[in-house]
């Protein structure tokens, strides 16, 4: 088990240099950045939809399931992201490699606890506009950064059929975005550099209820709360006078700093309802409903005026197929076959046109020999946005990898 620590901790290590731009999306300019987050490897090959029990898996949206684990298990998780980004007049593409999340969750009997790391949110954008016959002011902007997410959790079984659980979340990170504007043939122009420090702490509380029919199906039903929490944002601005190069660098000529006042952001108020059945080793189908309160949202400064906010919801149907998972003459029969969709309103309006997401998604959850440890892939299909109203159509395919370690820790020996 150490050896494979290691190579997560490795896997982390050489991931977290991508992490400060873990989105290419200009969406991401608002408020905290583009979410990122949407569960491990596993919910998401499902839509998204974490209503199920596992023994050997983490479910990192519902904490009350850290109480159904039997095996003590280190995950990580990343992914590879390819966009194609429109408009009415222009194509550009972006690729991007991030890590989604890392985490341990350990259980007691009937309590389960877990702790880790969760790049929630991203900022990373470039945007340059030429000049043309409208103007002759050529602008650049872009912006690096987003909010991680360290959290402690526990789930605790009640009885059979119900589980309770919550966590804490330290949210903290660093956004910086800079803009530049100059005139073609002009040997200087202006650069303005926004930066924001980000702190702040919120909860989760859950509850699961699950039952068994006489014809070997099984229910289940979960509820998730998040109740709204203060991020604080320290704010600062510098304005400068640069000059810049063919190549596309910029040399800072004088430069002065500006009063900015530090905001307060609110995190939405977050409730998700899941429910599905199914035969726990063979099959189970569910669906999730999550309501945000995301129309107390705002953004890091007080001067961007053709952005609103309203609640955000989001839809997802998934689940997963396993053939026989104790077969020994097939390993394709072992495989846990996993699909499903998801559908969000982000809650985004900008020139007053909402930005939805809309995504289909597959998965494979691959068992590693003689152990209770798996590869999971899944693939991600997607479109957010739309090309009409001067707004940007994002399409994209995501590749997401999770490797999860599940053994016995703490087990004492019988033997010397």
């Amino acid at each position: 088990m150490i050896k494979k620590i290691i190579v997560s901790i490795g896997l982390l290590f050489s991931l977290v240099s991508f992490s400060q731009e873990g989105t290419s999306s200009p969406y991401s300019f608002y408020g905290i950045g583009d979410v990122r987050f949407k569960g491990t490897a596993e919910t998401r090959s499902m839509g998204g939809v974490s209503v199920f029990p596992d023994s050997i898996h983490i479910n990192l949206q519902n904490p009350a399931q850290f109480a159904s684990l039997k095996l003590s298990t280190l995950t990580t998780g990343g992914t590879y992201a390819n966009t194609k980004f429109k408009t009415e007049s222009q194509e550009e593409k972006a690729r991007r490699t991030s890590l989604d999340y890392l985490a341990v969750g350990i259980p007691t009997g009937k309590l389960g606890f877990g702790f880790g790391l969760i790049p929630y949110s991203s900022v990373g954008y470039k945007i340059q506009k030429f000049a043309d016959a409208n103007s002759p002011i050529t602008r650049r902007y872009n912006g690096i950064g987003g909010v991680n997410k360290a959290f402690f959790g526990v789930g605790y079984k009640l009885s059979e059929k119900f589980n309770i659980g919550a966590d804490v979340q330290y949210n903290f990170g660093t956004i910086e975005t800079k803009s530049l504007r100059f005139v073609d043939g002009v040997q200087f122009g202006t650069r303005e550099l926004n930066h924001s420090d980000l702190r702040g702490v919120n909860f989760t509380t859950a509850l699961t209820y699950q039952t068994k029919f006489k014809n070997k199906l099984s229910f289940f039903s979960s509820f998730v709360l998040t109740p709204g929490a203060n991020l604080k944002l320290e704010n600062s601005r510098n304005i400068a006078t640069v000059q810049f190069f063919s190549q596309g660098g910029e040399r800072v000529i004088d430069k002065v700093d500006i009063d900015v006042a530090n905001t307060t952001l609110k995190l939405p108020t977050k409730v998700a309802f899941g429910a599905g059945f199914g035969q726990v080793k063979k099959w189970l189908v569910g669906s999730e409903v999550v309501f945000q309160k995301t129309s107390d949202l705002g953004n890091r400064f007080n001067d961007i005026d053709n952005v609103s906010y309203e609640n955000a919801t989001r839809y997802s149907i998934g689940g997963y197929y396993i053939p026989n998972y104790n077969s020994y003459s097939s390993y394709l029969k072992k495989v846990t076959y996993r699909g499903g969709l998801r559908y969000e309103n982000t809650g985004l309006i900008i020139n007053n046109k909402s930005i939805n997401d809309f995504a289909v998604n597959l998965g494979l959850g691959l068992p590693m020999s003689g152990t209770f440890s798996n590869i999971n892939l899944g693939l991600e299909i997607g479109k957010k946005g739309t090309k009409y109203y001067g707004l940007v159509e994002e399409n994209y395919v995501n590749i997401t990898v999770g490797l999860s370690f599940s053994e016995r820790w703490f087990v004492k020996r019988k033997y010397d």
